[in-house]
Order: structure tokens, then sequence, then C-alpha cells
């Protein structure tokens, strides 16, 4: 767990969203895995991996290359460094914990994972 990464900082903000893994694709090196949501991350922030922070979109309904998405929560990783912001494109929709770790489950499966809301 990132233990800099506080939900307090991010909860409500918008944040750009560079996608470099589409809804529908496949896993850059573990084909067998497909994303189910879109992912990407925040250009100009670091994560304690040396890249910048990712991003699960959970309400997107087709792939994206960019977009500005609203920070709902976070995904925690109790058995890696690297914690997953959680957005939306529209904050008006609701996400419990069960669902969002639902719809990253093709991801999360392999971790230790839970979700941080505010």
């Amino acid at each position: 767990m990132d233990p800099d990464l506080h939900l307090a900082d991010w909860a409500g903000c918008r944040v750009t969203v560079e996608v470099d893994r589409p809804l529908g694709s496949p896993h850059p090196r573990e084909r067998d895995i497909v994303y189910g949501v879109n992912y990407g991350f925040v250009p100009g922030t670091l994560a304690p991996d040396g890249h910048p922070l990712d991003v699960y979109i959970l309400d997107a309904t087709e792939p994206l290359e960019r977009c500005e998405a609203t920070v709902i929560g976070i995904v925690r990783r109790r058995d890696d460094v690297e914690d997953k912001l959680v957005a939306v494109l529209d904050p008006g929709t609701a996400w419990d914990a069960p669902a969002i770790l639902a719809a990253v489950e093709f991801q999360e499966r392999f971790f230790d994972a839970f979700v941080e809301l505010p």
C-alpha cells in the first residue's frame, strides 16, 4: 500500500486521464487479461513504482484515449506498493465498494485488494 496516497487529497477532484489501456484491450504482457474498464494514468503524478498514478475509469461504455473524470475512491493493495485511483465520468453515479471490486476484478483478483471510499 502507498502510505502517501491519501483519499482526502483526491476524492471529488477532477483529473485528466491518459488512457493507455482502453476498455476491451488485452493486457500488454498477460494477453488473457482483458480490460473491463478504461485504465490509464494521471500525467504529472508519481506513484511508488516510478510511473504516474494509475486510474480505473468505471462508467465509460466505449474505449477512450483521454478524458476528464472525478475521483471517487482508491483501490488499495495490501500486497503491492501501487494503489489505483478510481474515477467516473459522471460524478452523479453511485458506486459502492462491492460494485467497484466487481468492475476491476479482471486485474485486482491477483492482489489482496480493497476499496477505500470517502
